[in-house]
């Protein structure tokens, strides 16, 4: 249950209903996500909220789909259920499959373990001193 009450897309008005409408005709939506109704409460903060968002997923040097298991990433380290089904469902929408799904969380799951042992011990990054230039290798690669 919610700790806030929603504003609902009927009883939305002036700004609320105007960001409402530009989140579904952005996002290809017949409804508001609940993520927007319940900080509707606060018009300035949803505002704020949505064009930041516009601003951090449009395509730039990172395309959508990059930047989307970006965030997918990050909602499972965070453990944000919603993030975690809305950038899912976004994936999915955009083409990835169960596979490549379980691959992105296979790369969570090794990086969030791995990432604990240089913490935990301290250890300094040094960057890698090389012979020459390397061919790009796709396993082998330092953590």
């Amino acid at each position: 249950m919610p700790l806030v009450a929603y504003v609902s897309e009927e009883e939305a008005t002036g700004k609320v209903k105007e960001i409402y409408e530009e989140i579904k005709a952005t996002r290809g939506l017949a409804e508001v996500p609940n993520f927007w109704k319940a900080i509707a409460g606060n018009p300035a903060y949803l505002e704020v909220s949505w064009n930041n968002l516009k601003a951090v997923m449009t395509p730039g040097k990172l395309d959508r789909v990059t930047k989307e298991i970006i965030a997918v990433a990050v909602s499972a380290t965070n453990n944000c259920e919603y993030c975690l089904h809305s950038h899912t469902d976004a994936l999915r929408a955009l083409g990835l499959d169960d596979e490549a799904l379980l691959e992105l969380m296979a790369v969570v799951d090794f990086f969030n373990g791995s990432n604990a042992v240089p913490s935990g011990l301290r250890i300094p990054y040094s960057p890698p001193v090389m012979e020459a230039k390397p061919e790009v290798s796709t396993v082998g690669m330092d953590a």
